[in-house]
């Protein structure tokens, strides 16, 4: 059990893991808060899909000079200005909540921001965990820890935020995110890390991004995982931005039911992540992410045909482990065969395949939504997660074949 918890024994990313508790949590309870009153201003599935659509747009445009960025200045550094930028971002928000100036257009360019801020961030903050783990053997828990990490806070935040939204409104809920920033810009202040050696000149902006794009679409393996990353992104991920309609119009309930929905799908990824935590080999994680992308699919056909409450929070936590496992086993596989001087790049990518592709899933699901109703679209998305898991099986043999020679020369197979 105490190898489940190694990657904490180095204190840098034990600060960070403490610190990050708390602001994810308090990104969620906003997350939530967010849905609830896009919904509650506009009844509108549309505009949820717009607004997740220009809350991540950004990101996927910006996610490729991330990477760049995160691989030619400190990682460090980096963090501290986007958290800084997303703290003043909630509290501008919650400012305008409290004082009932808050409208539809505000809340796009709000979102756009925080789109923005999570281009530099997320691929930062991916690349970054190499650097936070003593031993290079424990990056995979590392990993495995700080999805674990993110899905706790899942399943804390949306309940809260439920409770919070039906005692004083939304307001509070960014007021609470906004001040939860401080535990994890705390963190990144005691965090010591050595400096990463440069060279003596690095090659231009676009020639970096260009090796990048190279690099990662030039060999099969990562490949194909972005590849199913991105398709399960775009086709079953935006699940999450028709909820508030599910949990309003379908269930019949209101933001305590949207709450126990989140946090259902959070418990479910808790889980996901604490099973790969107790993993002790990045070998076997190819027919893993088949499995779980699988069952991710399987979960959402089984949730859009759910009509009670119970139902839904029983296939959501499903389709949480699916996501859960499937998600960070691909991250997992990225960071074992990515090169040291890619790694930035190479989880820009990734930061594209799994967020990125997430605003025009968004804009889609919204579309088809006001169409064909939100649990259609959900079981459609679920669908096709399913298929593009079944195509990546059939790869499997040759992409063990092409990683092979990396885990030797690792030591991961002997």
């Amino acid at each position: 059990m105490k190898r489940d918890w190694r990657a904490l024994g180095s204190r840098s990313f034990r600060l960070f893991f403490l610190g990050q508790c708390i602001s994810l949590t308090g990104t969620w309870i906003q997350q939530v808060a967010m849905s609830w009153l896009v919904y509650r201003l506009t009844s509108s599935a549309f505009v949820l899909g717009l607004v997740g659509f220009l809350g991540q747009l950004p990101g996927f445009v910006i996610a490729p000079f991330g990477g760049v960025l995160a691989d030619r200045q400190s990682r460090h550094r980096i963090l501290l200005v986007t958290q800084t930028v997303a703290m003043l971002q909630a509290f501008v928000l919650a400012f305008l909540v409290l004082r009932d100036l808050i409208d539809v257009p505000t809340i796009l360019v709000l979102s756009a921001v925080i789109g923005v801020v999570n281009g530099f961030d997320i691929p930062t903050r991916q690349a970054f965990l190499a650097e936070l783990v003593e031993r290079k053997e424990d990056l995979a828990n590392a990993i495995a820890l700080n999805s674990s990490m993110f899905n706790g806070a899942r399943l804390i935040g949306p309940a809260l935020a439920g409770v919070i939204i039906a005692l004083v409104g939304e307001g509070i809920c960014f007021l609470l995110n906004g001040i939860s920033y401080v535990a994890v810009l705390a963190a990144l202040f005691a965090i010591q890390v050595s400096p990463r050696p440069y060279g003596l000149s690095r090659p231009a902006v676009m020639g970096q991004l260009v090796e990048g794009f190279a690099y990662a679409l030039g060999f099969a393996p990562i490949r194909a995982v972005l590849i199913l990353v991105a398709l399960v992104s775009l086709m079953g991920m935006p699940y999450t931005v028709l909820m508030p309609v599910i949990a309003g119009e379908v269930l019949h309930g209101g933001p305590h039911t949207l709450g126990i929905l989140m946090a259902a799908t959070g418990l479910g990824a808790l889980a996901g992540g604490l099973y790969l935590a107790s993993r002790r080999t990045v070998l076997g994680l190819g027919r893993l992410i088949v499995v779980a992308s699988s069952l991710f699919g399987l979960g959402l056909v089984a949730f859009s045909l759910s009509r009670t409450v119970w139902l839904s929070v029983l296939t959501l936590v499903v389709t949480g482990f699916g996501m859960m496992v499937h998600m960070a086993a691909s991250n997992t596989i990225l960071q074992t065969i990515v090169d040291e001087d890619k790694r930035g790049r190479v989880m820009s990518l990734y930061s594209m395949a799994f967020l990125g592709a997430m605003p025009l899933g968004s804009l889609l699901a919204g579309t088809l939504a006001s169409l064909i109703g939100a649990p259609g679209t959900i079981g459609l998305g679920g669908l096709v997660s399913v298929l593009g898991s079944l195509v990546f099986a059939t790869q499997l043999s040759r992409l063990r074949a092409l990683v092979r020679p990396i885990y030797e020369r690792l030591g991961i197979i002997r």
